[in-house]
């Protein structure tokens, strides 16, 4: 290992060139597309905008910064099509707490996943983000492609936003918080899946919460997640590219340089406005007939729960679907 990749030991992605290919096109990829052919009614690559100025944002590596609908498979399709389509694949950010087995954490991390460590206390963890900082941006100085979720887990109520935590570990230790943001030429990315076949944990996850709020999720919650989420039917899958944001932070500065004095909070949540603007106007609409009410209260009859409050749940299961189109609307009118 080089002496520079040292630090990184804890979190690095393994990496073994000729022998990794040959996983992808002969194990990896082609349960991937049978995958795709058994749980879904098509999975397709889309773009918005301008395909040839999309091309070039990430002709030398880009980072992929996309919506969060399911543990694994949102970072393994996106990494299929973008292997097919340009023959990339992009190093995967993954939370330490689904490695429920040490078998898990060897398999992901051979694939091109790195390690998000997210336990420990304050010190810890405000070391583990800096690890990490230095991780990416030693990653894309290398000209390497990268996937992250603009969020800590997946938005339960598809209320998709950036965390501005996220850009705010991106940029540790750098002086001009915009020009950091650039260096890493982050692309977004949307994706939308039919079906969630995760949607009727996530409520169940709400109203556990709502009358706890100290109830937290445990390991075999998230492995009970993983698996619904690989095996369940979604319907139509679209992931669409945007353009990268930079060229909009250069608009955003030439016509407020003011900006450039602001706290750094308030830079990254400009930055975040940008990025969801991306993701929301990248969403698929796709229209939903009567039949639609049956769905919902098939997925409210999966719900275990003693004091099971199917209203709420109901309510709850609507809104996931509804959010995204109401982003949708309101960020093509701006």
């Amino acid at each position: 290992m080089k002496d520079n990749e040292k630090q990184f030991r804890k979190i690095r992605a393994y990496r073994v060139g000729w022998l990794l290919n040959i996983c992808d096109w002969l194990i990896a990829f082609p349960i991937l597309q049978v995958w795709a052919w058994r749980t879904t009614d098509g999975l397709r690559l889309d773009y918005l905008g301008d395909r040839r100025q999309i091309d070039q944002d990430i002709r030398h590596g880009a980072f992929f910064m996309t919506n969060h609908r399911d543990i694994v498979m949102d970072a393994a399709w996106l990494s299929y099509l973008l292997r097919c389509r340009y023959y990339i694949r992009p190093f995967i950010g993954i939370g330490n707490n689904l490695f429920a087995k040490r078998w898990i954490e060897v398999l992901v991390r051979f694939n091109r996943c790195f390690a998000v460590i997210r336990n420990g206390g304050p010190h810890a963890q405000l070391e583990n983000a800096k690890t990490l900082s230095a991780y990416i941006r030693h990653l894309r100085s290398q000209g390497k492609s990268i996937w992250l979720a603009q969020r800590e887990g997946r938005a339960k109520d598809s209320n998709d936003l950036t965390q501005p935590a996220v850009l705010h570990m991106l940029t540790m230790g750098c002086d001009d918080q915009f020009e950091a943001v650039k260096e890493l030429n982050i692309c977004p990315v949307s994706i939308t899946y039919e079906y969630d076949p995760c949607d009727y944990l996530k409520a169940r996850e709400m109203q556990l919460k709502r009358d706890n709020p100290k109830w937290r999720k445990t390991k075999r919650d998230d492995v009970h997640s993983m698996h619904t989420g690989i095996r369940g039917k979604k319907g139509r899958v679209t992931y669409r590219l945007t353009p990268s944001i930079n060229p909009e932070i250069d608009a955003l500065l030439k016509e407020h340089p003011e900006y450039r004095e602001l706290p750094k909070n308030e830079q990254l949540q400009l930055v975040c406005r940008i990025i969801d603007r991306h993701i929301h106007q990248g969403y698929e609409i796709y229209e939903r007939g009567t039949e639609f009410d049956a769905y919902i209260e098939s997925r409210i009859a999966l719900i275990d729960l003693p004091n099971k409050d199917e209203q709420f749940l109901r309510e709850k299961l609507y809104e996931m679907y509804s959010n995204p189109e109401k982003n949708y609307r309101i960020a093509i009118k701006k």
